[in-house]
């Protein structure tokens, strides 16, 4: 049983998604600070000095109305934290784009590799391989219509 688990992590599959895991949680990191560092600071701002990351909804005011999150996490007030929603939609956002960007720019030089590699084809009398643009088999001078 060990050994078919050694054989199945050294599939360069496995390794692949590993290293693509750990990159894209850095990734997702330094997308993070960049949404709740950078963009969201002068969005807020402009908005009237928000901080997104704080808005919230009290649901059940019998306990008084909280001034911010911390508070109302602190005194148990269930609240709707919709402010971080906004930041986590605008950071899928950013990785979505991202991500997409990388997948069309793989499938560009994937399709820039196989038109590159259609050179050559087969006479279909001798099977010999001649190139593409021939009118006649340079084998069996056979003629290519």
């Amino acid at each position: 049983m060990f050994r078919e688990f050694r054989e199945f992590i050294n599939r360069g599959n496995v390794m692949d998604l590993a290293v693509a895991v750990i990159i894209g949680a850095a990734f997702g990191k330094i997308v993070t600070t960049l949404v709740e560092g950078v963009i969201m600071p002068p969005i807020g701002m402009a908005l009237g000095k928000v901080d997104f990351a704080s808005l919230f909804y009290v649901l059940d005011a019998s306990k008084g109305k909280p001034a911010s999150l911390e508070e109302a996490k602190g005194l148990g007030v269930p609240v709707i934290a919709y402010g971080q929603f906004i930041n986590d939609i605008i950071n899928f956002l950013i990785i979505a784009f991202v991500v997409f960007l990388i997948v069309r720019q793989v499938n560009a030089m994937k399709s820039k590799q196989e038109s590159a590699e259609i050179t050559t084809k087969d006479c279909p009398l001798c099977l010999s391989t001649i190139p593409l643009k021939a009118t006649r088999c340079k084998e069996c001078c056979a003629e290519l219509g």
